[in-house]
């Protein structure tokens, strides 16, 4: 896995809760992943084809979900999620699958994102690829970024 690619998609995702969410970002230590990819209570799953391919799979608890959806529509206090929810946590990962392409395009690198797909509930998702996860710390609650890219030979 290239390092660059990685990054890219890593500022993607805090430039989100930066720009979109007005609040900083702390990346903390990255860990590689093989096996299993833990999914915490929800998890936004995106698929990358084109000049990469793989997945990038965004976990986080319930509560930073309700905490995202709460600032999605305008600061209310989300007590449990519904369908309007649960919409809202698929457009964060359009966020992310939109701001991923934008972000590797400076690098010259084309991707295609799968429409996201939602888990819910604590799994493990099992597969043979090798994940980066990258945790980033904020104040809506800590997001793992588990990414597996690679490139397509030409």
């Amino acid at each position: 896995m290239n390092a660059k690619h990685v990054n890219a998609i890593c500022r993607a995702t805090e430039s989100i809760f930066i720009n979109f969410f007005g609040v900083e970002v702390k990346p903390l230590r990255p860990r590689v992943e093989q096996m299993a990819i833990p999914s915490n209570q929800v998890s936004v799953i995106l698929g990358i084809n084109g000049q990469l391919n793989g997945q990038i799979i965004c976990s986080i608890t319930e509560q930073t979900a309700k905490n995202i959806v709460g600032v999605m529509m305008g600061g209310m206090i989300i007590e449990q999620l519904d369908e309007i929810g649960w919409s809202a946590i698929q457009e964060f990962g359009n966020w992310v699958a939109g701001t991923t392409a934008t972000e590797l395009s400076k690098d010259n690198v084309l991707i295609d994102v799968t429409p996201p797909v939602i888990n819910e509930g604590s799994s493990k998702f099992r597969t043979s690829n090798v994940f980066i996860t990258v945790p980033l710390e904020t104040k809506m609650g800590l997001v793992d970024i588990h990414i597996s890219v690679k490139e397509v030979a030409a």
